[in-house]
């Protein structure tokens, strides 16, 4: 079973980015930081192209018997890509609606297929809860990540 935190934050977590982001204009928020490193926008689109993955990754784990994931690389992505193209508001679109997803997808399991387990690379055999937990932990590493690049650049 989810947790009630795990529950809240699947349900309410990726609202934060239009919180965040809120009274930016776009072209700011796909400025890159002088790093080199992703700009606020391409975050974004990291987590909208990212939840597709996810979602595949669940219904994976309730086909085959423990499966293993190779690393999610989003340059590899070509959904990533295709985010990346997208305007914000569509962007914004793409977010909240594979979310929605992931959220029934979720509702929809029973307590045997929560234990379901799929094998990460690096933090091996994980079930179905942990999954969610590590999802909403990447999550929100990346909304803090926009948070300090909107923030530090005096937006």
């Amino acid at each position: 079973m989810l947790t009630p935190s795990q529950q809240s934050r699947l349900q309410h977590q990726h609202e934060s980015v239009i919180e965040i982001s809120k009274g930016i204009a776009e072209e700011e928020l796909r400025i890159r930081p002088a790093t080199g490193k992703w700009s606020a926008f391409e975050n974004i689109a990291h987590l909208a192209a990212y939840q597709p993955a996810f979602i595949a990754r669940l219904k994976k784990i309730q086909k085959e018997d423990s499966p293993s994931f190779a690393r999610y690389v989003a340059e590899d992505d070509p959904a990533f890509e295709e985010c990346c193209g997208m305007e914000l508001r569509q962007l914004h679109e793409h977010l909240f609606t594979n979310r929605f997803l992931i959220a029934n997808h979720m509702s929809g399991l029973k307590e045997g297929e929560l234990r379901k387990v799929g094998r990460h690379p690096v933090f091996g055999a994980l079930d179905v809860p942990q999954w969610v937990e590590f999802f909403l932990l990447h999550e929100a590493h990346h909304l803090f990540t926009i948070f300090k690049l909107l923030r530090s650049s005096g937006a």
